[in-house]
């Protein structure tokens, strides 16, 4: 079996440059929480699906693995830095962090979390 992470991002990025919302959804935990760039928390694959939904379907992510770590067989996490952008030239680089658990016999994201990269402080 591969690092978790890895694992997870490589499906992730398929289905996200896919725009495949349900396959986005079921990378998470039923309970999973969520913090996109949306200004609140949000909860659940359902809400997930629907944020995923509404991303314009000609996005992308390049992803780089920085950091991962592993706790017993049940969870697992890390760092990327992720840049999502469209052919018009948009581009948003973000730091993300996931937590994951072993769930429904896969790893599945348990929270997930991006910031917008900035050198201001």
């Amino acid at each position: 079996m591969g690092n978790p992470m890895h694992d997870v991002l490589d499906q992730w990025k398929a289905a996200f440059d896919g725009h495949q919302p349900e396959a986005m959804a079921e990378l998470f935990t039923t309970d999973a929480l969520f913090q996109g760039f949306g200004p609140e928390v949000i909860a659940g694959r359902d809400a997930v699906r629907d944020y995923y939904a509404a991303v314009a379907d000609n996005r992308s992510a390049e992803v780089d693995l920085l950091h991962t770590y592993t706790i017993g067989d049940q969870a697992a996490g890390g760092f990327a830095d992720v840049t999502f952008r469209d052919p018009t030239g948009w581009t948003a680089p973000v730091h993300l962090s996931l937590v994951l658990q072993f769930d429904e016999g896969a790893w599945k994201i348990r929270q997930y979390h991006v910031s917008r990269i900035s050198t201001e402080h």
